[in-house]
C-alpha cells in the first residue's frame, strides 16, 4: 500500500474518533504512563493488517515498539497472538479503536476472498473485486483482496474503460459507445464491455474490445457463448455469483470472475485487543483486561 496515502488517511481516521483529546485515557494516565497491548485472533481467518498497526501506533506515539507476529495473507487460528505492542498507555488506547476496526475489517475481507478461491478451485480463472468498496477505504480493501489470494479489478473510474448497459443505452449501441472512446482514448488504457445477449457479444467482438465481460448469465450460457471470442479478447464473467455457486462457474472458460461480495457485505475477522502486564524476571506476559468499546 501507498505509504503517504495511507498515514493520510489514518490521520483523518484518528481526527475524527480522537477529535481534541482522548479525556478519559489522559486523565487517568496522563502522558508518562507505559503499557502493552497485545491483539489476539478470536476467530480463524486470513490476518491483513501489518501496516495499519505498525503506522497507527506510532503516529499515536513515536516510540511505540510492534512487534509482529504474523504477516499479511498468513492464516491465523482461534486464541493466536498477531501483534504485540509497547508504549504510552495513553497513546494505545488512542490509536486502539481504530487499528482494531481496520484491522479486522481487512482480516475479515481477506478471509472471504481466500473462501473464494477455495471454493472456485482453478487454475485459469481468476478471482476479482469490484468498485462496490467502502468509500475512503478502497485501497486498503483492494489490498486486503490481494492479502486473500485475489486480485484487483480496475480501482475507479479513471484507469479502465468499462461500458455497461446504461453507457449503451445513452450511446445506441455498443459500436457507437466504443467507436467514441476509442476516437479520444490513449493505447494504454483498456476497454471492458458488458454484455447480457449473443447479439451484444458478437457486437463487442466486432468492435474489438479488449475485455467482454457476461453478466448475469448462467455457467452454461456463458460456455456456449464463449468459443466465439478470439484470443486476444479477455472475458469475465460478473453478477448473482455467490460462494455457493462460484464452482458452478470453474468450467465456463472465462479468465476472471469478479465478486462485490468480497468487500460490499463481507463480516470482519473477530480480533481482540488485550492489556497485558509484564512479570519479572524472564519476560512472561499475562492478560489482564480486553479491549474497549
Amino acid at each position: 500500500m501507498n505509504s503517504i496515502k495511507l498515514r493520510l488517511l489514518l490521520e483523518q481516521f484518528f481526527i475524527e474518533d480522537i477529535g481534541e483529546r482522548d479525556v478519559t485515557s489522559e486523565l487517568i494516565f496522563g502522558n508518562e504512563s507505559k503499557g502493552i497491548l497485545v491483539f489476539i485472533a478470536k476467530d480463524e481467518g486470513v490476518f491483513c493488517g501489518e501496516q495499519i498497526i505498525d503506522l497507527g501506533f506510532r503516529l499515536m506515539d513515536e516510540n511505540s515498539q510492534v512487534t509482529m507476529k504474523v504477516k499479511d495473507g498468513e492464516k491465523v487460528g482461534k486464541g493466536q497472538e498477531l501483534a504485540l505492542i509497547t508504549g504510552k498507555v495513553s497513546a494505545l488506547l488512542k490509536a486502539e479503536r481504530v487499528v482494531l476496526n481496520l484491522v479486522q475489517r481487512m482480516s475479515g475481507i481477506a478471509t472471504k476472498t481466500n473462501e473464494a478461491v477455495k471454493a472456485l478451485d482453478s487454475t485459469k480463472t481468476r478471482i476479482c473485486d469490484t468498485r462496490k468498496t467502502t468509500p475512503g477505504l478502497r485501497m486498503l480493501e483492494k489490498y486486503a483482496v490481494r492479502c486473500g489470494g485475489g486480485f484487483n479489478h480496475r480501482y475507479g473510474l479513471y484507469d479502465a474503460v468499462m461500458i455497461k448497459d446504461n453507457h449503451i443505452s445513452f450511446a445506441g449501441s455498443i459500436s457507437k459507445a466504443v467507436e467514441a472512446v476509442r476516437s479520444n482514448l490513449g493505447h494504454m488504457v483498456k476497454v471492458e464491455v458488458e454484455i447480457e445477449t449473443k447479439e451484444q457479444l458478437l457486437e463487442a467482438i466486432e468492435a474489438k474490445a479488449d475485455c467482454i465481460m457476461f453478466d448475469n448469465r448462467t455457467p452454461e450460457q456463458i460456455e456456449e457463448w464463449i468459443g466465439y471470442v478470439p484470443e486476444g479478447i479477455a472475458t469475465e464473467a460478473s453478477g448473482g455469483i455467490t460462494l455457493d455457486t462460484l464452482h458452478s462457474y470453474r468450467s465456463c472458460g472465462v479468465d476472471y470472475i469478479s465478486l462485490g461480495f468480497l468487500t460490499h457485505s463481507v463480516k470482519s475477522l473477530d480480533i481482540s485487543a488485550k492489556v497485558m502486564a509484564e512479570t519479572k524476571g524472564d519476560v512472561q506476559y499475562e492478560y489482564i483486561g480486553g479491549a474497549r468499546s
